[in-house]
C-alpha cells in the first residue's frame, strides 16, 4: 500500500500571518490537528511549513503568548517534512521516526503538495492490513475443516498425554 493511497487529500492552509487564536479556530472548525502554513514567495504562495495543536499549546499557550496578537508562521518555518506519494506505509514509519514527526506531507511526482499523511492514517491502514490477515488464517482454518473428514475418536488417552478436567487451578 502506497502513501498516496492512504492520505488525507484535503489539507487546511492558513497565512503565516494568521494568528494562533485563528489557527485553532480553523483547526476546530474544520477538525484537523495540523495546518499548512503558506507564505509569499517570488513564486507567489507557497508552504512555508506546517503547525500542529501541539504546537499551539506547547509553544504558544504554556509560554503564556497572546494567541491574539502572536503569528503562526514562527512555529512553522523550516518545519516541513515531506514524503513521496510512491512510498510504501513502512517508508512513511521509518521518516515519522527518523523526523520524530506524526505528520508528514506528501510530494506529487513534480513535488507539489499532494495530501497529508498523520499517525492515525497509517495506524488504521495497518490495522485493516492485520484484519485481512487474521481473517485469511480464518478462511484457511474453516477450509481445512470443510476438506477433512474428521478423525475416528482414539480409543483411550494419547500415549504420554493425561487429561486434565477443566478449569483447573494453575498452582
Amino acid at each position: 500500500m502506497k502513501v498516496g493511497d492512504i492520505c488525507t487529500r484535503e489539507v487546511v492552509t492558513t497565512d503565516a500571518t494568521s494568528t494562533v487564536q485563528q489557527a485553532a479556530g480553523l483547526m476546530r472548525e474544520r477538525h484537523v490537528g495540523a495546518l499548512l502554513v503558506v507564505g509569499d514567495s517570488a513564486e507567489g504562495k507557497q508552504v512555508v511549513g506546517v503547525v500542529t495543536d501541539r504546537d499551539l499549546v506547547v509553544e504558544a499557550l504554556a509560554r503564556g503568548l497572546d494567541a491574539a496578537r502572536t503569528g503562526v508562521g514562527r512555529f512553522a518555518e523550516g518545519k516541513i517534512a515531506t514524503i513521496a506519494a510512491q512510498a510504501t506505509i513502512g517508508e512513511a514509519i521509518a521518516a515519522m521516526k527518523e523526523r520524530a514527526v506524526r505528520r508528514l506531507l506528501v510530494a506529487d511526482e513534480a513535488g507539489r503538495v499532494y495530501g497529508i499523511v498523520s499517525l492515525d492514517d497509517v495506524l488504521g491502514a495497518l490495522g485493516h492490513e492485520l484484519a485481512a490477515l487474521a481473517s485469511a488464517v480464518q478462511k484457511g482454518v474453516e477450509r481445512e475443516s470443510a476438506e477433512r473428514a474428521p478423525l475416528p475418536p482414539a480409543p483411550g488417552p494419547l500415549p504420554g498425554h493425561i487429561r486434565i478436567p477443566l478449569p483447573y487451578p494453575l498452582s
